[in-house]
């Protein structure tokens, strides 16, 4: 392969058409501009089968839809690369062949929002009362708003965090009257919205696997883009994703399985690793948490934890709910 330097070669970058989606992309390539003033792109924004339909993703085959369309377009060599949230990339089974991870963007915080009716009075978890309708469309977050709070209904809702704001403001039909969101911190900052909110413990609202962090794809022959891909990767993050990756093919987990997994780096280099497995009522879980002591694979803690998480019952939960 003829080694083509990059102010010389159109980038053509694959992503969803949402607007987050959107401006994912471009943190993207300021970033890689840094490195490459010159550097000619095109985004090529894709409307996935998944951004279509409005039912339940499991339906559909689940949330590997989101990349899917993306994947089979890098594979067919329509764009070079392509920017996945890597929380929406399927962990029970392989990346395409020939397809791979170049690079992992810093993560930024992970954590989860509540966010009130406009003109609430409520300002945490614990002021809403018993009854209140809370949007969502993760499994992992339902299992862990009932954990904490039994009593609430957890109201299934689609869209862009655009769309999910009006319907949670009563500005676009929605079936119930709903009193809070559940939102990523990271989608808002990304977009630039700034409303108030009630931000989720760790212990409260564990966060999905690879939450947060940009994963850029290129096929696996194309030597240049992943060399320009390597430019931006940020080693900590990539530590801290395989492990949590890792954890979650070993548990085999299906889009509608409540799986949650965040491993962080300690002051000393060590890694440090928390997952939980959860029914879809959050009435039933296992959660382990272990050191990476000797500082060796990520990969091995990965598959420890899932092996402790499987040792306290986790196969039972993740066969028990129906995908």
């Amino acid at each position: 392969m003829v080694n083509v330097d990059f102010p010389d070669r159109l980038l053509r970058i694959g992503t969803r058409s949402s607007p987050l989606a959107l401006a994912q992309t471009d943190m993207v390539i300021a970033a890689l501009k840094e490195h490459e003033p010159a550097l000619q792109t095109e985004v090529v924004p894709i409307t996935t089968e998944a951004d279509l339909w409005q039912g339940d993703l499991a339906q559909l085959g689940g949330k590997g839809l989101y990349t899917k369309q993306i994947d089979t377009m890098l594979q067919r060599g329509d764009v070079d690369m392509a920017v996945h949230c890597v929380k929406d990339v399927p962990g029970d089974v392989p990346l395409p062949q020939g397809v791979v991870f170049a690079a992992y963007m810093e993560r930024p915080d992970v954590r989860d929002v509540l966010l009130f009716k406009e003109g609430s009075e409520f300002t945490s978890l614990a002021d809403l009362p018993s009854g209140a309708n809370i949007l969502s469309s993760a499994v992992r977050r339902k299992a862990q708003i009932l954990r904490a709070r039994p009593d609430l209904k957890v109201v299934r809702v689609r869209g862009g965090i655009d769309t999910r704001l009006l319907k949670l403001d009563g500005k676009k039909k929605l079936d119930v009257q709903a009193d809070a969101m559940i939102l990523a911190a990271a989608g808002l900052a990304r977009l630039g919205i700034n409303r108030p909110g009630y931000v989720l413990s760790m212990d409260e609202m564990l966060p999905a696997v690879g939450a947060g962090v940009l994963g850029l794809e290129c096929r696996q022959d194309d030597h240049p883009v992943a060399a320009l891909l390597e430019k931006v990767n940020h080693p900590k993050t990539q530590r801290e994703v395989t492990a949590e990756r890792v954890m979650l093919h070993t548990l085999r987990g299906h889009c509608n399985s409540p799986i949650a997994g965040y491993c962080t780096t300690e002051a000393d280099g060590q890694l440090v690793l928390r997952g939980m497995v959860f029914d879809r009522e959050g009435s039933k879980f296992v959660n382990a948490q272990l050191w990476d002591e000797h500082q060796g694979d990520p990969a091995v803690l990965g598959a420890r934890v899932a092996a402790e998480l499987l040792r306290q019952g986790a196969r039972q939960i993740i066969s028990g709910i129906p995908h």
